[in-house]
């Protein structure tokens, strides 16, 4: 499976290893985000059935999941030359923009499990 949206940055630890992705997009994008998602959750928990956990404990993974929607509007200064003043005039906000982000941690299996799966 290839993935549009999430590109994981991997990192080694004690335990294994850490996958950590960071993705935006927009309103109309993020029913394809959300399905990306589900599927690295699923596979994840499918494949390692009732081991997510504490990585320092029992655990085998684990994740951490968060999402955040920003908006923005740009603001138009304007110089004026007479009264040596800044104008500002706000600007019709933008569509919301959707950041997610997603870590994995997991123990050598899962982590190799992991990169054969997704391509990494």
């Amino acid at each position: 499976m290839t993935l549009s949206f999430l590109d994981f940055d991997y990192s080694d630890n004690d335990n294994g290893g850490n996958f950590d992705a960071l993705a935006a997009c927009t309103p109309e994008q993020l029913p394809m985000l959300h399905a990306e998602l589900r599927q690295v959750l699923a596979w994840a928990h499918e494949t390692f059935p009732d081991q997510r956990g504490d990585i320092d404990q029992a655990g085998e993974w684990d994740f951490s999941l968060s999402s955040q929607r920003e908006w923005s509007a740009a603001d138009m200064l304007e110089y004026d030359e007479e009264t040596g003043q800044l104008q500002e005039r706000l600007q019709t906000p933008a569509a919301p923009r959707h950041t997610v982000s997603l870590s994995l941690s997991g123990r050598p299996a899962f982590c190799e499990a992991f990169r054969e799966r997704f391509g990494l």
